[in-house]
């Protein structure tokens, strides 16, 4: 498997930086809640002192949207739409292992993190923009097609599976209970996003191999337009 950016969306978007791991062995028995207290615990603080909309990380995604003719209050990157509704909530649901626990580290970082189900994936993802005749199937089951230009990740089979860079999963790609291995793509475009992602995506491998011993874990790290693809596993 293959994960990256097409040309124009590294030249438009210099301060983006990136980190995906595919993780391969996982399942839906995990007990991830003692690694998930002290990740939302750390929101928790944050959001004592600022509201989610305060935090650079999500004030860089709402510049960045702008930028794209997106209205950042419509469509909110996936951190801020997580920290908003935990901040009204004070909990988010529960759905799978991986995915709370990929919610929790996105709250305590406030950074987008997107997990597909890897068996879903055809070939190589690849974030670009939409010719507009791409395929995007709802959780409802039904088929749209994003609007040329948009931001979205592609595979080979030209299916969509996230629209307008908000990282919301389609209802193909989710990862569900049968799902055995996960393309997990963290992305931040603040300054010091570099440095951010790479503490979360090591802080979020050590959460992985606790929960899943046997997992095997490829990274694959795009760090300020530099890219490498996903090699030998890294345990």
């Amino acid at each position: 498997m293959q994960f990256d950016y097409a040309d124009d969306i590294r030249a438009d978007f210099p301060q983006l930086s990136s980190r995906a791991l595919l993780v391969e062995g996982i399942n839906a028995e995990a007990d991830v809640s003692a690694d998930i207290a002290p990740l939302t615990g750390i929101a928790d603080l944050r959001l004592a002192v600022a509201s989610e909309g305060e935090f650079p990380e999500i004030q860089a995604w709402r510049r960045t949207f702008t930028s794209i003719g997106l209205k950042p209050t419509q469509y909110r990157c996936a951190s801020e739409a997580l920290l908003r509704r935990y901040r009204k909530e004070g909990a988010l649901p529960t759905l799978h292992p991986l995915v709370d626990l990929c919610n929790a580290v996105s709250l305590a970082f406030a950074i987008p993190i997107a997990a597909f189900d890897g068996a879903k994936l055809t070939g190589a993802m690849v974030v670009r923009y939409a010719d507009g005749d791409e395929s995007y199937e709802a959780f409802s089951g039904d088929i749209e097609h994003p609007e040329p230009g948009e931001v979205i990740f592609a595979d080979d089979a030209r299916r969509a599976h996230a629209r307008r860079w908000t990282n919301r999963q389609s209802g193909w790609s989710a990862v569900r209970a049968q799902t055995r291995q996960a393309l997990i793509v963290a992305e931040a475009v603040h300054e010091g996003a570099a440095e951010t992602t790479f503490r979360l995506v090591e802080d979020l491998k050590a959460s992985l191999v606790k929960a899943w011993p046997a997992a095997i874990l490829h990274e694959l790290a795009i760090l300020d337009g530099v890219a490498t693809r996903i090699g030998s596993p890294s345990r």
